[in-house]
């Protein structure tokens, strides 16, 4: 009994440690943290159109900001939205834009946002910022300071806790 348990430890242990090898080579193709969103480094964008027909800009309003990238398709992004969702609605000091790409047409994108119930803003993004943000898989975050600072950075499925970890 106990070499089993003890062949389980060293198994999850080893799960662990792949993960977060993987999750950390995954994000080295990212923008660095402490990054200033700046408009000589072209991430400043300003004028973003919304799925509202308003435009958003895709930077922190003196909250921190999560900016989520996500593909209407990406099976990952449909099993994380929600916990974004519940982040956004339990915790007032943080801002949440979720940026669409990849996408075919802005009514797949109207679906995915009716089918998650969405109620934070939903950018229409482009080839320019997919590059600007060096975004090479989804879902992409960016946890971004009051500053407009990088703060944070994660590929892939997170939890409500784990999102909320980041922001802090």
């Amino acid at each position: 009994m106990f070499a089993t348990l003890r062949s389980l430890g060293i198994q999850v242990l080893l799960f662990v440690i792949v993960f977060q090898a993987m999750s950390f080579l995954r994000e080295t193709s990212m923008l660095a943290t402490d990054v200033a969103l700046t408009a000589s480094d072209n991430l400043t964008f300003t004028q973003v159109p919304t799925l509202m027909d308003e435009t958003i800009s895709l930077s922190s309003q003196g909250k921190t900001t999560v900016l989520y990238f996500f593909a209407p398709w990406c099976q990952i992004c449909h099993l994380s939205i929600d916990n974004l969702q519940s982040l956004y609605e339990k915790n007032n000091d943080i801002d949440v834009i979720a940026i669409a790409l990849d996408y075919t047409s802005v009514d797949e994108i109207m679906a995915f946002t009716k089918q998650h119930q969405l109620t934070f803003p939903i950018a229409l993004g482009n080839e320019k910022i997919k590059h600007a943000f060096s975004i090479s898989g989804f879902p992409s975050y960016y946890v971004i300071s009051e500053e407009n600072t990088i703060v944070g950075k994660s590929m892939g499925y997170s939890s409500e806790l784990g999102l909320y970890l980041r922001s802090l």
